[in-house]
């Protein structure tokens, strides 16, 4: 960590300086954000026997109901749903959208075309077995403009045009170089869809934004919303899950999608439970740790000269840095460097991969303690143009601090 040339430790102390106001932003969400999800526990009464968790078919287990009613009452909605049986984030996303599609209705994102394992949850990619397409479910999207934003008079035309069921809004980036959709963006998209198509739901993929700003979408009309528990709201404790929020009959909707008819009050939690009340408590204080640290990275390769977003200084709505390589060597350099920086298998050596649900080979770096976290520090990108490197996470500010200069040093700083 301290071997560092000289022209590099001058870079880092600029740093330093430079987002300190920033860093102070950031604690003043965590406070917030913590005092949200402190008067949750205590409104809900959290007892310890509420963390022992359910086996068999999960019949009255009060620890799961209580923390559903938690997740509610931070996201402001009617009901929630959070369950180990959410395998991922994807399966998370594809449970609330089969669960309130049928055949006929049309699934509409305004926010461009979905990143690379929703297309395939769709069925946009060849194999359309259990899709929402080989279901009868029909799908359009709105371009984004070349900024990266909602084209509104598009979005109007066909908003209108397709009437959809379901009008779908991403608000991390996956693997495109737009910035993050903040949450006040978020609502002015909700407003828009409300006044052109009342009838459509608004569902929020809000993956990786948990805890990133102060408010959330579903503060502000969002009719459903879901994410993982292996990302922000896991706290970086959870070891699988998911949640879903939203409308009570839109909740129980995704419930039966989960389970099946008749079953939506089991599903035994096992040994969960403490983990996903650990996590959530946590999750707030972990995620300004995972934003502190890539507003380092910003700013550090800022001074670089590279392109990256958003920039340290711009209002960050998750907890994903995009750094711009535009060489492929550089960019998988970079990641084996983050690998090496990692508290497990940092001796690994990441290489490129046919990655399931991915279009292009895959590179990642991500030596964390529950498999696949992405609260964790990691870097990751596909291998194509404009290789593009998607940072990310982090338990501690320190650790993606050591990680980032270490990772700049070897493969930018070698005599």
């Amino acid at each position: 960590m301290f071997d560092i040339p000289e022209k590099l430790q001058k870079l880092v102390a600029e740093v330093d300086e430079q987002i300190a106001p920033k860093l102070k932003e950031i604690d003043d969400q965590i406070l917030y954000n913590q005092a949200k999800v402190l008067k949750a526990f205590q409104d809900q009464e959290v007892a310890e026997a509420d963390l022992t968790g359910a086996t068999g078919y999960g019949d009255d287990d009060m620890g799961r109901d209580k923390l559903d009613r938690i997740y509610a009452e931070v996201f402001q909605t009617e009901d929630a749903v959070v369950r180990p049986q959410f395998v991922s984030g994807t399966h998370t996303l594809f449970t609330a959208l089969s669960g309130n599609l049928v055949a006929g209705d049309t699934l509409t994102y305004l926010t461009g075309i979905p990143y690379d394992t929703l297309q395939k949850v769709i069925g946009l990619t060849p194999d359309k077995r259990g899709t929402l397409a080989q279901r009868g479910v029909n799908f359009s999207y709105v371009p984004l403009t070349e900024d990266g934003l909602i084209d509104y008079d598009q979005a109007k035309t066909i908003l209108n045009r397709d009437k959809p069921k379901v009008v779908a809004i991403q608000r991390s980036r996956g693997y495109s170089t737009r910035k993050t959709f903040t949450v006040d963006q978020i609502k002015e998209m909700i407003a828009f869809v409300k006044k052109v198509s009342p009838e459509s739901l608004v569902f929020i993929d809000n993956c990786y934004g948990e805890f990133s700003e102060k408010h959330e979408p579903t503060e502000y009309g969002a009719d459903f919303m879901a994410g993982s528990l292996i990302k922000n709201a896991g706290g970086g404790i959870a070891k699988t899950g998911g949640y879903i929020v939203g409308k009570k009959e839109l909740v129980e909707n995704s419930k039966i999608a989960l389970t099946a008819p008749g079953c939506i009050e089991e599903g035994a939690t096992l040994t969960n439970l403490r983990d996903f009340y650990q996590g959530f408590f946590l999750s707030p204080n972990v995620t300004g740790m995972a934003e502190k640290g890539m507003i380092f990275a910003a700013a550090l390769f800022e001074k670089m000269g590279m392109d990256v977003t958003p920039s340290w200084k711009d209002t960050r709505s998750d907890v994903i840095e995009t750094i711009i390589f535009n060489d492929p060597d550089k960019m998988q350099q970079f990641i084996r460097e983050v690998q090496k920086n990692s508290p497990v298998d940092s001796f690994v050596r990441p290489e490129a991969y046919n990655m399931p649900g991915y279009e292009d080979k895959v590179i990642m770096a991500g030596g964390s303690f529950v498999s696949g976290s992405t609260i964790e520090f990691s870097a990751d990108g596909p291998i194509r143009p404009p290789y593009a490197v998607y940072m990310q996470g982090g338990l501690t500010y320190a650790h993606d601090k050591i990680a980032v200069i270490n990772a700049v040093k070897d493969t930018f700083f070698k005599d």
